[in-house]
């Protein structure tokens, strides 16, 4: 469930005051548009820990107490006052939540613009890990498999799951500035997806990574097969095999996805 969601159950409840980071200068420990709900005894979301956001708790609650925000905008500055030493200057919006709050959350709150689209190849024990992990992240997801019945019933509300047989036929419906992530149940499809992100990314440029599951023999083999079809050393090189951030040790499939979720988010947006 995402934050807003998360916030709109309560304040069918309650009411809650929405503290949000509206003017950053200098360094602060969130971006502007980082936000925060505080209800009488909840937090939902974070403005970025610390004195600043134990202050602005303290003068949520003071609001709720009083039934109104008193001051719409208020500037912290992160010196020694607050015991932070960022060293910038944040101005915080506080605003009022009630019930007749809650239809416009989703547009207000949980905007995806900007988010990095991520193309999932395969629903095995690795896939879903890695899908747990981007439901708490700023990502979309396009989980695709050519079998039925592979993915759970509820998704987050970032993933969207797709059957696609072939599913290499799914290559061409990923959205514009995806993230591939190809480990699918078997190392035929896997070759046939990378053959169709190869052509995609001769074509369109789009896409800024294409990254297989496995280990560098497996990689070589592939090669091996992808150069017949007509792919130069220049263009089987935006692959990386295997994927994963070295030295995190373990093949659990929890740590896998750590590793492999961890490169994805260091790795540029803008296609190669």
């Amino acid at each position: 469930m995402r934050p807003w969601q998360t916030l709109a159950l309560k304040l069918a409840r309650e009411p809650a005051v929405l503290v949000r980071v509206e003017t950053l200068q200098g360094s602060g420990p969130r971006e502007v548009g980082a936000w925060m709900a505080v209800t009488a005894s909840e937090v939902v979301n974070t403005i970025g820990g610390g004195q600043l956001e134990f202050d602005a708790i303290a003068k949520a609650r003071a609001a709720l107490a009083a039934g109104r925000v008193m001051e719409a905008r208020q500037r912290f500055a992160l010196g020694p006052s607050l015991g932070q030493c960022c060293g910038g200057v944040v101005w915080l919006g506080f605003e009022w939540l009630d019930a007749r709050s809650i239809a416009g959350l989703a547009e207000r709150l949980g905007d995806q613009s900007g988010w990095r689209p991520i193309a999932l190849f395969g629903g095995g024990h690795v896939g879903r890990a890695i899908v747990d992990l981007l439901a708490r992240l700023p990502v979309r997801v396009h989980w695709i498999d050519s079998r039925e019945g592979v993915f759970p019933e509820t998704l987050p509300d970032n993933v969207h799951a797709e059957q696609s047989e072939p599913v290499q036929g799914a290559v061409p419906t990923l959205a514009a500035g995806s993230q591939v992530l190809i480990m699918s149940f078997s190392h035929a499809e896997d070759l046939d997806i990378v053959a169709a992100c190869l052509k995609r990314q001769r074509e369109a440029r789009d896409l800024p990574s294409i990254g297989l599951i496995g280990s560098r023999s497996k990689w070589a083999t592939f090669r091996h097969r992808l150069e017949p079809r007509g792919f130069s050393p220049a263009e089987l090189a935006h692959v990386t095999c295997p994927i994963g951030i070295p030295g995190i040790v373990g093949k659990q499939p929890e740590i896998v996805a750590l590793s492999v979720v961890a490169q994805a988010m260091q790795t540029p947006t803008e296609p190669r």
